[in-house]
């Protein structure tokens, strides 16, 4: 694939908040360590996200220098940040930590490469990928299902396209939604964008390293991989075309 590399790495420490940028990445068998660690439920206990809760998105979710997490640089157990999660998402919401895998909706590791971002012309933010792989030109990327990518000692399986929801709407910096974003991925991309990935072998990676693809001749062991969560706990999905 040439020179194709990792471009960036991105962490999400609370669940539908905005993420940090990262330069390394420890990658285990539930993802980028640290990613999702902290959810926002409602008082059904069901979790909330920024599907339903948009505001959510206005707060910045990183871990500090122990791996803890933090919400806008304050201890996400802080009083002051429950009542800004409240004010998001409705008065009985709380906060939790809980890194089961079934804290993702699909699988642990969303990958894109900086062609297909480039054929989605807007900010990636929107896309919220864990991975952005350069060096890729053009919808290369939709073809790689069941492929495996090596960086390092790090084995990362492709399961397939992800089905996108209405977060794409929404703008990283305003929170302004934009309908059109969504019926455009519909139109243009079959209302599915980036990679639903799965770690095979965890170990360190970094923004510059090489990355290489590989397909096998029969890909069907990586296509029936199941052992990742679903959706058990998140509110439903919204599907694309009614977004």
């Amino acid at each position: 694939m040439g020179n194709v590399h990792v471009g960036a790495l991105w962490r999400y420490p609370v669940k539908s908040m905005a993420g940090e940028p990262l330069t390394r990445a420890e990658i285990t068998s539930s993802g980028v360590a640290g990613d999702r660690v902290v959810q926002v439920y409602r008082p059904n206990g069901r979790v909330a996200t920024a599907r339903t809760c948009p505001r959510l998105l206005g707060h910045r979710g990183t871990l500090d220098a122990s791996g803890e997490p933090l919400v806008d640089g304050r201890p996400w157990s802080d009083p002051a940040v429950l009542d800004d999660v409240r004010r998001a998402v409705e008065p009985g919401a709380s906060l939790a930590r809980d890194e089961a895998l079934d804290r993702f909706d699909i699988l642990p590791l969303l990958v894109v490469t900086d062609g297909a971002v480039a054929a989605f012309g807007r900010d990636v933010r929107r896309l919220r990928p864990n991975i952005v792989i350069a060096g890729v030109e053009g919808l290369a990327e939709r073809g790689w299902a069941g492929g495996e990518l090596r960086i390092g000692n790090v084995r990362i399986g492709i399961q397939g396209l992800r089905r996108r929801c209405v977060m794409t709407t929404f703008d990283p910096d305003t929170l302004q939604q934009d309908p059109a974003v969504i019926r455009d991925i519909v139109k243009r991309f079959g209302g599915h964008f980036a990679l639903d990935c799965f770690v095979i072998h965890g170990g360190e990676i970094a923004v510059g390293q090489a990355v290489e693809l590989t397909m096998p001749d029969h890909v069907s062991t990586a296509l029936s991989h199941t052992a990742a969560p679903g959706i058990s706990k998140s509110e439903p999905a919204s599907p694309a075309k009614g977004a």
